[in-house]
């Protein structure tokens, strides 16, 4: 083809697509987490809300184009073959690292992404020009990239992270000591006055800021430019009052009202800063491309001082983004997963901690801890009564004396995180900083959560590190956006052969991922965590439980096949997969044991007895858990040393070993998925049979040592697997002889 530009276009209008629902997964959690985790308005209204806002901020989003076109770089200093070349680099780039991201349940920033591929990719490309040309030195590479306005918008994106979380915990302390965890009791002039203020700061940020980015602004512009203290004075007096008419008339919270607005005022504000994230460079090339065509001059040398110019976005190209994000909004299951993360951060209550503490989160901690107390001292303990007294969490009463803390956050944690994150991006927005949606929404959750002291003692070292691991992506997503960026630039750059080969790897790396993404989504279904309102009584405990031995049985007897298989095959790299899968399963066996607590707080009093049965249970799987754990490891250390083969006849021995240990753990899969405990008493005949045939194997080991033994290594390997087989099944029949106990005495 005569004009390969057209075959890029079209390539960019694919990924610009296939961005916006990778990005819409990835920044879903920036607008969605406060009103789902406070759980005032249901999913389905939310979703609603959040897609109108989306709607309005894609049209209000066309001044923020201008990013892409010459934010970072100066595009007097390219050709249109140069920034074609730099803008499908950073549509291959971006796609591949949000995807990524996702896959793993991660939020990162698409605005750090886009900023830091178009700078990557355009320093490379300026790079290769320099070389080629005799009269310019490295030196020169400033008067191709606009480090200007790109150093303000990386400061500004860095400055964010501090911002965000120091407004956030500020506003949040303040406003818990106003309201306290007993908002309903608050008098109505207080919630009126809160709703006034919350409800003008969204819409003044929200709504005036954002008509700044449409094309009808210039008409209101003198008006509301000169009169922006009298608006927001009567802006606040009008939502005070309307706000006291629904709370006395209406009698509705005005708190849910204030979380239905924000969700719209933030999904608006995402929309009005991202949409450059994710359609910006297609554009941008859209319009280099429509400049050339009329130039009738070459690619090779056309220079794009076009695109500095203000070029107004097509509306119809806005809405039709719109329209995209809104769908992968109500479509996208790893949109969930990163909306999870959020909220698993910064809820109110203990339990499963995602994250695993590390050495600078347990720092982190004790230096709050120290620092807590000094601030202490400063206070007379009155003061500290009183302000503690603002922060106890009420509990609400159940039958039986049974409590159980408020779930996730409340709704004026919600509102402050939707308000504070509003206002922030919408100033950004207005003055056409490109700040980062992600950045500012975790952040402000971040602060408002540990100022409302959600971050206790049992919580904190894993909330901590989970917050740096966040960051660290964040910082991380930089690095390999430009590192990335410039690479796939200087290929395409080298020949253009290679843009076909990177876009089949793109669709090849998307299609592994989302199938590997829908994989551990099915696994994470299938883990059995205890829910605190399922296991109350005695035929909870019992079905649970059941559940756990079943999917325990028909895993060790899959991983002890593998390992003799394996074993005798001499295959380290089975072995390798077979020893990762064992230690996933003691991973689940101990995340159960770890919520044991939540267990037993969620019995009534009819079935008290069972926790102790529970706790048994688990202590017997995690012992045949260990077992099949040390026979993997010592079998692949084995291997991996190089060792010499099992014999023939120790090989023979352990399969027929694990023949009959195949028929016993297949019985007991099928008595508890059935829930045939009637049928145990024959499992316990069996294993005395298969614990006869380890103890002779054991036998004929020492004789071969007596006789034609020579390798030592052999015959410890060869004794860890039986006498580990032993205790393996030791564990298994414990395990059943007081299942059969405990479902007697209960029936």
């Amino acid at each position: 083809m005569e004009d390969p530009y057209i075959l890029m276009l079209i390539a960019l209008a694919v990924l610009a697509i296939v961005d916006l629902v990778v990005g819409v997964s990835n920044d879903a959690v920036n607008f969605l987490n406060s009103a789902i985790g406070s759980k005032a308005i249901s999913i389905r209204n939310i979703m609603i809300i959040a897609s109108v806002g989306v709607f309005f901020g894609a049209v209000s989003s066309s001044g923020m184009m201008e990013v892409a076109r010459k934010g970072i770089f100066n595009p007097n200093m390219f050709v249109f073959q140069d920034v074609m070349y730099i803008f499908m680099a950073v549509m291959i780039t971006d796609i591949l690292l949000l995807d990524v991201f996702n896959s793993l349940g991660m939020p990162t920033s698409t605005t750090v992404s886009i900023v830091f591929e178009l700078l990557g990719s355009a320093v490379v490309i300026a790079m290769v020009k320099i070389s080629q040309n005799d009269a310019e030195s490295v030196s020169a590479i400033w008067n191709y990239i606009n480090y200007n306005t790109a150093t303000d918008i990386i400061l500004g994106i860095l400055l964010s992270v501090i911002v965000a979380f120091t407004v956030g915990a500020i506003v949040q302390y303040f406003s818990r000591i106003i309201y306290s965890f007993n908002f309903e009791s608050r008098p109505t002039y207080i919630n009126s006055l809160f709703g006034g203020f919350a409800i003008t700061a969204i819409t003044y940020f929200i709504i005036i800021k954002g008509l700044k980015g449409t094309q009808f602004y210039d008409s209101l512009k003198e008006y509301l430019e000169g009169n922006t203290l009298q608006i927001v004075a009567a802006s606040f007096v009008i939502w005070s009052a309307i706000s006291y008419l629904i709370i006395k008339i209406f009698k509705q919270n005005i708190l849910v009202i204030i979380i239905g607005v924000g969700t719209f005022s933030l999904a608006m504000a995402f929309a009005g800063n991202d949409l450059v994230n994710f359609i910006g460079v297609p554009i941008a090339a859209l319009n280099s491309y429509e400049a050339w065509n009329i130039s009738g001059v070459s690619p090779e040398v056309f220079s794009m001082g076009s695109l500095a110019k203000k070029v107004p976005s097509n509306i119809w190209l806005l809405l039709l983004a719109g329209g995209i994000m809104v769908v992968t909004l109500w479509t996208s299951s790893k949109a969930k997963s990163v909306i999870e993360t959020g909220i698993n951060l910064s809820r109110q209550g203990e339990g499963h901690e995602k994250f695993q503490p590390n050495n600078l989160s347990r720092v982190v901690v004790r230096f709050a801890m120290v620092l807590n107390t000094g601030i202490n001292y400063l206070f007379p303990q009155k003061t500290q009564d009183f302000i503690n007294a603002k922060f106890e969490k009420p509990v609400i009463k159940l039958p039986k004396d049974k409590t159980f803390e408020m779930p996730a956050f409340d709704l004026v944690r919600a509102s402050v995180n939707l308000i504070m994150a509003s206002v922030l991006i919408s100033i950004a927005t207005s003055m056409k900083l490109p700040l980062s949606t992600t950045y500012v929404t975790f952040m402000v959750a971040m602060g408002t959560s540990l100022a409302d002291r959600a971050w206790g003692r049992e919580s904190a070292v894993y909330r901590v590190a989970g917050v740096l691991n966040v960051i660290g992506g964040w910082f991380l997503t930089a690095l390999i956006a430009f590192i990335a960026a410039g690479i796939v630039a200087y290929f395409i750059n080298l020949h253009i052969a290679f843009i076909p080969v990177l876009l089949l790897l793109v669709a090849f790396l998307i299609t592994k991922n989302s199938m590997a993404h829908r994989k551990r989504a099915k696994e994470v279904k299938r883990k059995n965590h205890i829910e605190r309102s399922e296991l109350i009584t005695i035929n909870g405990v019992i079905e649970e439980s059941s559940d756990h031995i079943s999917g325990v049985a028909d895993r060790i007897n899959k991983l002890y096949t593998n390992v003799v298989d394996d074993l005798a095959n001499h295959d380290l790299n089975k072995l390798r997969k077979t020893d990762k899968h064992v230690e996933k399963l003691n991973e689940e066996i101990d995340e159960l044991k770890d919520n044991v607590f939540y267990f037993i707080k969620s019995l009534d009093e009819t079935s008290v007895q069972a926790s102790r049965f529970y706790i048994s249970v688990l202590g017997y799987l995690q012992d045949a858990a260990q077992s099949i754990s040390y026979i993997s490891r010592a079998s692949f250390k084995h291997v991996n040393n190089n060792h010499k083969n099992l014999k023939k006849g120790q090989l023979k021995d352990l399969k027929g070993i694990n023949n009959q240990l195949t028929e016993i753990l297949d019985n007991v899969s099928d008595v508890f998925k059935s829930r045939e405990f009637d049928s145990l008493n024959p499992i316990l005949i069996e294993k005395r049979e298969l614990l006869k045939n380890v103890s002779l194997s054991v036998e004929k080991q020492v004789s071969r040592i007596r006789t034609d033994e020579t390798s030592p290594k052999n015959s410890t390997l060869y004794f860890s697997i039986l006498l580990e087989t032993k205790d393996l099944m030791k564990a298994l029949m414990n395990l059943l002889e007081i299942y059969e106990e405990f479902y007697l005495s209960t029936k």
